[in-house]
């Protein structure tokens, strides 16, 4: 279980990376570059200024085609050397601490909520716990930095 939620912690980091990564490469330098210019006003306001032409093709090239094929054949899809990739580079960026604030998260609102957090790992050990509360320390600091 602890292996594939850190691995959907990894691959949702690498999606919204990716995502941020279009949006700023397909952003327009200025307000006042025409990408096109038959396309009237209001159209390229909706499209190319709200960013949503950008959005449509991250979902339709980038993301919903691959989510599509894996949904419907699961194993096809994770018996090719870029999807075993993948999941390692996923797991990687969760063991490196990156994400460890979203266990923090998980952690106050489940004391908010007045319930435990259920697992079916056993207790942590003294190094353990010493490892893990060093990468949330980490991963709030980066998110502290990020804000500022």
């Amino acid at each position: 279980v602890i292996f594939f939620f850190g691995y959907l912690m990894g691959r949702q980091f690498m999606v919204c990376a990716l995502v941020f990564l279009i949006n700023m490469a397909g952003a327009p330098i200025t307000e006042d570059v025409v990408l096109v210019k038959n396309l009237s006003s209001p159209l390229m306001d909706v499209l190319v200024k709200s960013g949503l032409a950008l959005i449509l093709v991250t979902a339709m090239f980038g993301q919903l085609s691959k989510q599509m094929n894996a949904s419907h054949c699961q194993l096809d899809f994770l018996n090719t050397h870029f999807a075993t990739l993948t999941v390692y580079v996923a797991m990687g960026i969760e063991a490196s601490g990156l994400l460890h604030v979203s266990y923090l998260v998980r952690m106050i609102v489940a004391r908010c909520a007045g319930k435990e957090v259920e697992t079916n790992e056993a207790p942590r050990t003294k190094i353990q716990s010493v490892l893990f509360w060093g990468h949330v320390l980490f991963s709030v600091t980066l998110l502290m930095f990020a804000f500022v």
